[in-house]
């Protein structure tokens, strides 16, 4: 006698879940440009290493005699596995069973996923497709009662769903049609991702059309609107992108606060000097200049990861790596209304330091900043208040922060620099100009009499300007010792690896609380 009956019966289980929701919905799937569930999660994960939990999970069909017939798997799947060696959790919906909403799903599978995520201290993978195991109005049919959002088990999903990010990295990965639930778990994420051909929306083009907004998906939730407004960090043209872009950005991170991110072998040397960028910023103060290259050249070859490029485009946001270890930088952009500080800027930034604080990041901004943005839309943004939420979360962070003030530096968004109260390095290139306001319309309001007055307007407003000028040099500023270095532009390089290796040994693993901010 053994169990090999009772084997029987599980591997022809497990065959029905491999079928998902049968040979015509993965055609369809397929024909769609869309891989299903368990191909997303092989192709994300290292080959072969993918322990799945509850596979055989779902709703079965039986005869007269009790034996089976069927088995409706539930369209959640989820696991561990390994991403680059590391351990990851990994949930995916199965929209070929049901379209991911909640009358094929089991709920304890999603939040047990959350809840390993978190015991375990494990980076978690959200793959999203439907509503993410969220409502259809077909779920009060076939339960017999409308469920009530947040009731026991919801109110457990929400609370692992938000704040596992206070806990480990979490990536969301937007990979078709996304709607309700499904925005929520791809918006609550640290780095989120989805296809050109994806949407995401709270609710779809069927129930929008309700309010008299007749939209497709791609005009009401596609990614050009997802990722200008900040919604979704990026988007890529396949699947195959997004699965890359996940484990880039998990490459820089730890597994979970508790530890510190890793540190990888370095080729590139530290001591290296670029000479280009001598010449990188213009001395033509109303000339712009491309900070991306800049970036390129201080960091590690190649080691930049952008974040967020499509929103809050004044700053540039992103991952990268100094002799091979892992810093948050953050950059000003010349490019959007000169670097200054818009309500999407400050949101971004928010945002940013707090995943630099939350998983122990050093800082790292490239600032050129004339100030927060000016004029009736900003006001209406409320820029201002935004601009003080941005600046209380810089003062809160304990990360190690260096400052390297590329040109401009003014006003209240100028003065946020560098965290207050605290110590951080700060250097200066020779390009540096900064000051409570830019000379340019200040001086003819501060010396209006003095220029009115002169026989020659213009040649004296010149004549003030060039005074002021050589008073405002950053020469002047050191002598104060209000900027405590001023460097050759080819030294950064050099300055931010020396930075990197100074962090290393003050960062402290561990969780990290941020108080309230206005």
């Amino acid at each position: 006698m053994n169990w090999k009956p009772e084997l029987d019966e599980l591997t022809r289980r497990q065959a029905f879940a491999q079928q998902m929701g049968g040979a015509e919905k993965v055609r369809r799937q397929h024909e769609g440009g869309r891989l299903t569930v368990r191909e997303r999660i092989d192709r994300l994960l290292d080959a072969g290493s993918f322990h799945e939990i509850g596979g055989i999970a779902g709703s079965g069909e039986y005869d007269d005699n009790g034996d089976l017939i069927s088995l409706t798997p539930a369209n959640c799947v989820f696991g561990r596995g390994r991403v680059d060696g590391r351990a990851v959790v990994v949930v995916g919906d199965d929209f070929t069973v049901r379209g991911g909403s909640a009358d094929a799903s089991l709920p304890h599978k999603p939040l047990m996923a959350e809840t390993m995520a978190a015991d375990f201290r494990l980076p978690i993978i959200r793959v999203i497709e439907g509503s993410g195991g969220g409502g259809s109005v077909k779920t009060i049919e076939t339960r017999g009662a409308a469920n009530l959002p947040g009731g026991i088990g919801g109110t457990m999903g929400f609370y692992f769903t938000t704040t596992n990010l206070s806990r480990v990295p979490v990536v969301g990965l937007g990979l078709g049609s996304v709607a309700g639930l499904g925005a929520a778990r791809l918006a609550s994420s640290h780095y989120s991702v989805m296809t050109k051909a994806s949407a995401m929306f709270v609710a779809g083009p069927p129930v929008v059309a309700r309010l008299g907004e007749k939209l497709d998906k791609q005009e009401l939730g596609g990614w050009e609107i997802q990722t200008r407004s900040g919604a979704v960090d990026h988007a890529v043209d396949t699947e195959e992108e997004a699965f890359a872009c996940a484990r880039r950005f998990l490459s820089y991170l730890p597994s979970s606060v508790h530890e510190l991110p890793p540190t990888l072998p370095c080729d590139d040397d530290p001591e290296r000097a670029d000479d280009s960028l001598l010449k990188a910023v213009p001395r033509n103060r109303r000339q712009v200049y491309k900070m991306r290259p800049i970036i390129d050249s201080v960091v590690d070859r190649g080691s930049f990861f952008e974040m967020g490029q499509n929103f809050g485009r004044s700053i540039i946001t992103g991952l990268a790596r100094l002799d091979g270890r892992a810093v948050a930088l953050m950059a000003s952009d010349p490019y959007h209304y000169a670097g200054a500080w818009t309500a999407d800027a400050c949101q971004k930034i928010v945002r940013f330091v707090d995943l630099a604080e939350t998983f122990h990041l050093p800082v790292v901004y490239l600032a050129d900043c004339p100030g927060f943005l000016i004029g009736l839309e900003a006001e209406r943004a409320a820029t201002i208040r935004h601009g003080v939420r941005t600046m209380a979360a810089m003062n809160q962070t304990k990360t190690p922060w260096c400052t390297v003030i590329i040109r401009n530096a003014f006003g209240v968004a100028g003065a946020a620099n560098q965290p207050a109260g605290r110590l951080s390095l700060r250097y200066a290139w020779p390009s540096g100009y900064w000051g409570s306001l830019p000379l340019e319309g200040g001086i003819e309001a501060a010396y209006r009499a003095e220029i009115d007055d002169a026989d020659d307007p213009r040649a004296k407003l010149a004549e003030i300007e060039a005074r002021l000028n050589k008073l405002r040099s950053p020469f002047r500023t050191a002598e104060k010792f209000w900027v405590e270095e001023i460097v050759d532009p080819r030294k950064t390089r050099s300055l931010l690896c020396d930075f990197a290796r100074l962090a290393e040994p003050v960062r402290t693993p561990g969780p990290v609380t941020m108080a309230v901010r206005p």
